[in-house]
């Protein structure tokens, strides 16, 4: 379940994290059929969660080849606020941006993007519409008046009052920036899937 952050004691060293490698990487691209989301035709979203949090972490454990406890801690600090709590959404916003033409092209045009998505639960004249909050230090690190990233970090609150909603009306993912307008319905496997983050 989200919200519970992780602890050294979640992170295996580098010989049991290969004996376990294999199914942790098949849990998470079975969780992520469902939680990583289209939003138009350069960006994806991720709902991240626990599970995919870990696996980012030891992932890095792995590659970086830490050995130390202080090591793992760093990296804990800077994942631990992905995990979501209940009645939140915690996102990883990809720009797929493939060639240096594309890059050229949309960074520039991007700055904002980090702010510029809408949660919509339910339609018509009683549609609640929750737009994501960023990280002050997160968004200072990664967007210049300039330029954006092509990775950012945003989190949606959904208030407690809406869970029910969430779970039965239409649920839509809308980004508004000025260059870039579009929207996707959350499929009702994605959103089973963020309802069991929350102990739904």
């Amino acid at each position: 379940m989200s919200g519970s952050l992780l602890t050294l004691d979640d992170i295996v060293d580098l010989r049991a994290y290969e004996r376990q490698r294999d199914d942790l990487r098949r849990e998470v691209i079975a969780l992520k059929r469902f939680r990583r989301v289209p939003l138009g035709p350069i960006m994806s979203v991720v709902l991240e969660n626990r599970t995919t949090v870990r696996f980012q972490v030891q992932e890095m454990v792995r590659t970086e080849r830490m050995l130390e406890d202080a090591q793992v801690q760093e990296e804990l600090d800077v994942y631990n606020p992905l995990i979501p709590g209940p009645g939140e959404l915690s996102m990883t916003l990809f720009l797929e941006l493939t060639s240096e033409a594309a890059l050229r092209e949309w960074l520039p045009k991007l700055v904002g993007i980090e702010r510029a998505i809408v949660l919509q639960v339910g339609t018509g004249s009683d549609a609640l519409e929750l737009r994501d909050e960023v990280d002050e230090d997160h968004a200072s690190r990664l967007t210049r008046e300039e330029v954006t990233a092509s990775v950012h970090f945003v989190r949606i609150r959904v208030p407690g009052g809406a869970w029910g909603r969430f779970a039965t009306d239409p649920v839509l993912l809308r980004a508004d920036h000025p260059s870039y307008r579009h929207e996707v319905e959350l499929a009702a496997e994605t959103k089973a899937s963020v309802l069991a983050d929350w102990g739904r």
